[in-house]
């Protein structure tokens, strides 16, 4: 979910509930809170705590929830999950340490710390686009196997290779979930279990239809929708998300389109192109 903000950069708490209330209607069958496209990064620690008890309250159970927390400083990170309040969530997402650059040793290690603490299950959270290196197919599989509570990846390096070598050597029950809109149905159709989205913030229903339609082996009924959906997920990346689908959802009226430093809104000619193409999917 991204994170609406008042005009003036404060968070906007009944934008938050009118998003969470319009996901939910709209068929998703669970929410991230703070994750990237959250602008968890240009929160502060007792802002990300308010926005994960409200968006606990505001769900009351009606799906499940997921926390993002993730950071390049392991032991911060640890300390932060240790200390998280887990009422009303289901599994806790965590993007590899970004900037840092570990080696894969380094990325298995972050990992087990956060493993050996996580009161929930935990989700991986592959980005190589964001963090600056990736989570290797072994790292992710040896993890997998050494830790029964990290039962999932987030996969969004692109990289087919690396998925099918995951999908062939994970424990069965270990979730391949798309991280990276365009690429979904193929990736269900490898065996992916479904996705977590940018573009599904503004256009929920048409996106859980695909993703369902996917998982039920229905991929021509799935690939009218994904077609369909192809300019307007390229418009919610061209100018950096979430100022994207924060143009989309202002545009729906369910929040603002505000986003905070080094974040910008994108440009009045994008804006027009994405306010066009929301109106074509409406």
């Amino acid at each position: 979910m991204v994170t609406p903000f008042q005009a003036d950069g404060k968070i906007d708490y009944d934008g938050l509930e009118k998003l969470i209330n319009y996901l939910i209607e709209g068929g998703v069958e669970y929410l991230v809170s703070l994750g990237t496209t959250g602008e968890s990064a240009t929160l502060s620690s007792d802002e990300r705590k308010q926005v994960w008890a409200f968006t606990s309250k505001t769900v009351k159970r009606r799906v499940g929830l997921i926390a993002g927390i993730a950071g390049n400083n392991t032991a911060e990170v640890v300390e932060t999950i240790k200390h998280f309040d887990t009422d009303g969530y289901d599994a806790i997402l965590s993007a590899s340490p970004n900037y840092t650059k570990p080696t894969q040793e380094g990325i298995y290690q972050h990992y087990k710390a956060i493993a050996e603490v996580a009161p929930l299950p935990v989700i991986l959270y592959n980005v190589p686009g964001r963090t600056g290196s990736n989570i290797s197919a072994e790292t992710t599989v040896r993890l997998a196997h050494d830790f029964k509570n990290i039962i999932g990846t987030k996969e969004a390096s692109g990289n087919f290779d690396q998925m099918n070598q995951i999908m062939r050597d994970k424990p069965q029950d270990f979730l391949l979930i798309s991280g990276d809109d365009p690429i979904t149905l193929p990736m269900v159709a490898l065996g992916g279990a479904g996705l977590i989205s940018v573009t599904g913030n503004a256009l929920p229903q048409k996106t859980s239809d695909m993703v369902r339609l996917c998982l039920a082996g229905d991929f021509k009924g799935a690939q009218k929708i994904h077609s369909a959906l192809i300019d307007f997920t390229r418009l919610m990346f061209v100018e950096g998300s979430p100022a994207g689908v924060k143009t989309a959802l202002k545009h729906l009226n369910i929040c603002g389109d505000t986003v905070r430093l080094s974040l910008v809104q994108v440009s009045g000619n994008t804006a027009q192109r994405i306010i066009q193409e929301t109106d074509k999917l409406i």
